[in-house]
């Protein structure tokens, strides 16, 4: 395991809770180490935002998250000229603070984000760590400290919401899942606190409900929509209710396919 230097140890500590799958928290003081961009892939809801949460409490690091979406530009990213109290002033953006102050910058779903953002991030993920800042004229290179993470979901994208080859292969990359049932079982566990009986029968459902995907219905149940539904029972929700309103009704709009799911919701819980 890579060593860690004291202040990331206390990090540790503090950090949001997240069950290692395999050697991806390794994998990742080893990229923010040696300076090297990372690209997280896998569905939505796998955990793949909270263990950049995690990773970057542990290493004792600020985080920028954006949530990238189809009107995201690259002045979104890096700044912009605003007006305030009669005055134009440069407003930094979250990628430009984040080179700024030496923290680590996670762009969420990257393929939605237009694309002037993949171009701005290219001179970020080869040696040169800068980014040009064209309205100011300012070069900025990046700190030790800088990391640039992405995510995306290539599941769920098509062909005109993709990666290009040159810009995937600036980055390392790291394949998420669904976790094995026994992990899932002790990660919505540990964050609901509902007993282990009702746990294990809602991963099961999990399980199932994933089995569907690509059939009737274009997403598995994430286990995000698995924590709302345990967290809802224990806090008194009937079973049957927050069954529908988290993993159930998410998935789908379709009357036919939800009552399909719900026969599938008896045959596991009775």
């Amino acid at each position: 395991m890579t060593s860690l230097d004291p202040n990331m140890m206390e990090g540790a500590h503090s950090a949001p809770f997240y069950l290692e799958q395999g050697p991806e928290c390794d994998l990742f003081e080893t990229a923010y180490q040696h300076q090297m961009p990372l690209l997280l892939k896998g569905p939505t809801g796998c955990g793949k935002t909270r263990f950049v949460s995690h990773m970057a409490a542990r290493l004792g690091r600020p985080l920028y998250t954006v949530a990238c979406h189809d009107d995201l530009t690259a002045a979104d990213l890096i700044g912009r000229y605003l007006l305030k109290g009669g005055d134009t002033v440069w407003t930094d953006g979250p990628l430009t603070r984040a080179v700024r102050e030496g923290a680590i910058c996670y762009l969420d779903e990257v393929v939605e984000a237009r694309k002037d953002v993949t171009v701005v991030l290219h001179p970020l993920t080869d040696d040169r760590r800068i980014l040009p800042i064209d309205r100011t004229g300012e070069l900025l290179e990046a700190g030790p400290g800088f990391m640039l993470v992405a995510s995306y979901n290539p599941g769920y994208q098509n062909i005109l919401k993709t990666l290009k080859p040159s810009t995937r292969q600036r980055f390392l990359s790291i394949s998420f899942d669904f976790p094995p049932a026994d992990q899932e079982e002790k990660i919505v566990a540990k964050e609901t606190g509902l007993d282990a009986e009702r746990v294990k029968a809602l991963v099961r459902l999990a399980g199932k409900l994933r089995g569907l995907k690509g059939q009737d219905l274009e997403e598995g149940v994430s286990t995000r929509l698995v924590i709302y539904a345990a967290s809802l029972i224990a806090n008194g929700v009937a079973i049957d209710r927050a069954i529908t309103t988290a993993m159930i009704e998410p998935l789908t709009d379709d009357d036919d396919v939800k009552e399909g799911l719900k026969d599938i919701v008896t045959a596991v819980f009775g």
